[in-house]
């Protein structure tokens, strides 16, 4: 009886639209984007916890940029194909009994697995690109382990669903007289017909399968269409916060490039950072230690010494980006200062909270346009931007450009 009435609800919802080629279209488009999202998201996972001997690229300086607005303008993308995927082939969860096999069990929680992985990894991303954390867990780590689970999970399905795929990946034409989405069997892609059921539910059944399509039924290039429509429209209007091209259409992304003080936006005031009091206090000193040696220079002192101009961007790991041209004094010139050129550098904020001390590899401090910024644009750092200086370096995450700057030691 439950089989019977499940199965006439399945029946119920076959569309034109719901077949077996429109979820191999969005399924490919969804694991070329994961795909791809994994790949730029490692990458950014790498550049803040690097690997033993793994070697860094400080070129070219946009490096980091790119690949992170690539991860965000993809993963904002995914977000309708998901969805219109998920409509494709949501009335699957009313076929009756949910597996017929071991095998069937094992599919069916790899799909729960990996449909709850990627709908948790899509939302608390979008999330993070407006800085939202409703959430008692450390947003990268969880992302992070996310990203493997659907990884993994989908290279599963994948394998389990070949047969489907490869009959059904160039193919053009409908199964059926209608194009209904009506897949059953031992949950291995086998696409036989679903058999009738006797009585009441088998009468229904049959109406149902001699029923046409409604007039307004939705067809497959329909769903298609318009989830590619409202893919492109999600990136046009927000990946203007990094594509300057497109900064004019830049309507749903949660930051506008060239606002904010001295034309950059901020991610983290100086209020949040509660350095207020450090930073404007005349004694501050940026202490820069070396193993035998080390100094303590004012500001003063940092301006006497020679200054390097650089257009560097800076990006951030909720996707926004933006050039901006910076003034400073060479890290290479401070090691040379304390005698520890070629080294890995500890760099000391006295700000509060997260990312308070990070790393700046070797790659990084030997090259000539990572600075200890004193001016962005042309002005003194504004406060919110890191004032009395703050690091800046070409290809890394901004959030290791370390603002409110108190040392940097050899490491």
């Amino acid at each position: 009886m439950i089989g019977g009435a499940l199965s006439v609800a399945r029946r119920a919802l076959a569309s034109p639209a719901r077949h077996p080629r429109t979820a191999v279209v969005l399924g490919r488009l969804l694991g070329a984007g994961f795909l791809v999202c994994f790949g730029t998201g490692l990458f950014s996972h790498l550049l803040q916890d690097p690997l033993p001997g793994m070697v860094l690229l400080s070129r070219p300086v946009w490096l980091y940029r790119l690949t992170q607005g690539l991860h965000v303008a993809v993963g904002t993308a995914l977000i309708p194909l998901l969805l219109a995927k998920l409509w494709t082939v949501y009335p699957l969860l009313f076929r009756w009994p949910p597996a017929r096999s071991v095998a069937g069990v094992l599919e069916r929680a790899m799909i729960a697995l990996l449909v709850s992985a990627a709908l948790v990894e899509l939302a608390t991303g979008l999330a993070n690109t407006f800085q939202w954390y409703p959430w008692p867990f450390f947003f990268r780590q969880t992302h992070f382990a996310l990203a493997w689970a659907i990884v993994g999970a989908l290279a599963v399905h994948v394998g389990v669903k070949l047969p489907v795929i490869v009959r059904w990946w160039r193919a053009s034409r409908s199964l059926d007289a209608d194009g209904a989405f009506l897949p059953v069997g031992d949950g291995e892609g086998d696409l036989r017909p679903e058999p009738t059921a006797k009585g009441v539910t088998g009468f229904l059944q049959r109406r149902l399968d001699r029923a046409p399509a409604p007039p307004g039924a939705v067809s497959r290039r329909t769903v298609l269409a318009a989830t590619g429509l409202a893919s492109a429209a999600v990136v046009v209007t927000t990946a203007g916060e990094t594509f300057p091209p497109l900064a004019p259409l830049d309507v749903l992304a949660p930051r506008r490039p060239g606002y904010g003080p001295q034309g950059l936006p901020v991610n983290r005031t100086a209020a949040e950072g509660r350095v207020q009091r450090s930073a404007l206090n005349p004694s501050w000193r940026l202490t820069v230690r070396g193993q035998e040696r080390a100094v303590a220079l004012s500001l003063d002192d940092l301006r006497r010494m020679p200054q390097t101009d650089a257009a560097l961007p800076i990006a951030c790991v909720e996707g926004w980006s933006t050039q901006a041209r910076w003034r400073g004094v060479r890290v290479v010139d401070l090691a040379e200062l304390v005698g520890a050129r070629g080294r890995d550098w500890l760099v000391h904020s006295f700000a509060v909270g997260a990312y308070r001390s990070t790393v700046l590899e070797r790659a990084y401090a030997e090259d000539p346009l990572t600075l200890v910024a004193l001016e962005l644009n042309g002005e003194v750092l504004h406060i919110d931007h890191g004032y009395p200086a703050r690091l800046i370096s070409p290809a890394r995450p901004g959030v290791l450009q370390t603002k409110w700057l108190q040392s940097l030691e050899v490491r």
